[in-house]
């Protein structure tokens, strides 16, 4: 019989990881800054008048279509940016899906947000957009507000009842497992009893 002893080698080290090229990293990030800050620029220049014209030919004059154009819109376009937000943040996720999450919302929430551009701007295109907004979009604004608040007070609703759903569905839980061990109890005193 021969008595073989066999060595393992250790394992590999791991692979190293390439130095960080932080001139790269400052490079590509000044550039999209720079790149953001001249996109906002141009679109603030644009977006604002060009909103308060589709509102305009949307409402056309009329005050129960701005009424209700505007309501629709701050209930609509403030209720789903907000149960997307919930539904995103109220587990705990990767910072990619919180950061997708987040992007949703502001892209619902974009006919909102141009509205409010138009309301607290200080461009030209704001204050041109405002002055459209007056002639041809009666109480629209006003109605957008009243909608976001409404939807605000129903998201408010919708988390009070999820919450407290849970809250219950957890107490119950709790209480049918202190139910079921005082029953066990309960039996195990029965049959001590009955023996002795």
């Amino acid at each position: 019989m021969s008595d073989r002893t066999t060595t393992h080698a250790p394992p590999p080290p791991p692979p190293e990881r390439p130095p960080v090229d932080w001139g790269r990293r400052l490079l590509i990030g000044g550039v999209v800054v720079l790149a953001t800050f001249l996109l906002i620029v141009i679109l603030s220049a644009f977006l604002p008048r060009w909103w308060a014209v589709r509102i305009g030919n949307q409402v056309d004059q009329s005050t129960v279509n701005g009424i209700a154009l505007g309501l629709f819109y701050g209930i609509v376009f403030t209720f789903v940016p907000l149960l997307i937000l919930w539904i995103g943040f109220r587990r705990r996720r990767s910072w990619t899906a919180w950061l997708a999450f987040l992007v949703g919302a502001v892209l619902v929430a974009t006919p909102n947000l141009l509205t409010l551009s138009i309301v607290v701007g200080r461009g030209n295109a704001a204050h041109a957009g405002d002055r459209i907004m007056d002639t041809q979009a009666n109480y629209f604004r006003a109605s957008t507000l009243v909608g976001a608040i409404i939807a605000a007070l129903l998201m408010a609703l919708v988390v009070w009842t999820s919450v407290s759903r849970r809250n219950l569905t957890k107490r119950e839980r709790r209480l049918r497992e202190e139910r079921a061990a005082f029953d066990r109890e309960r039996s195990g005193e029965d049959a001590g009893g009955s023996d002795g």
